[in-house]
């Protein structure tokens, strides 16, 4: 093995390393937040999706975008506190807020060569309606209380659109920074 392969090599798994450390501490923020603070929905949400669009941005490889998915319902099932009593009809909306957590992450991910602003509301405004629709129907077929169309609704959109402006406060503050190429036309 020649010397530039050998450098070659560290330098792959030194990124790749970077990479794993960053996911492992989107995934504990994404389950410990909703475990250990539990609510006002509006905070946990806003952190739990500030972590979806960093994850989403930070991350190069789709392998560690699932865990990043899953995390927050595991936390919120975890602690049983955030529905109160609804909490046993969270279980029911969990595979439908996964597909909605896939769809922001998978939009922010895919869409980060145009503008952030419009990224992050196409994506909010995504996963808000595919969240929306599905309680709807769960709802209209009295499998969930209604109280869960205001949770899946407006609640998600606003929680969504906070994350991402958190998101872009800590990456023009410096704090995070988002995939080297390409992050300063991205957050413009």
């Amino acid at each position: 093995m020649g010397k530039n392969a050998y450098v070659s090599g560290l330098g792959y798994l030194h990124e790749l390393s970077h990479e794993s450390v960053r996911f492992y501490l989107y995934f504990l923020v994404g389950f410990l937040v909703p475990f250990s603070i539990g609510h006002p929905q509006v905070i946990v949400g806003s952190v739990v999706n500030m972590m979806l669009i960093g994850g989403a941005l930070e991350t190069k490889s789709p392998r560690y975008m699932i865990p990043l998915i899953i995390s927050p319902s595991l936390g919120v099932l975890s602690r049983g506190v955030i529905f109160g009593p609804l909490t046993p009809f969270l279980l029911m909306m969990v595979p439908f807020i996964w597909a909605g957590n896939a769809i922001l992450v998978y939009l922010m991910h895919n869409l980060r060569g145009v503008n952030y602003w419009f990224s992050l509301l196409v994506s909010a405004v995504s996963k808000t309606g595919f969240l929306f629709l599905s309680a709807y129907c769960l709802v209209s077929m009295g499998v969930l209380p209604a109280p869960f169309l205001n949770a899946m609704g407006m609640t998600q959109l606003l929680t969504a659109l906070v994350g991402g402006i958190g998101v872009f406060i800590l990456y023009k503050s410096g704090v995070v920074g988002v995939l080297e190429r390409g992050r300063a036309m991205f957050f413009s």
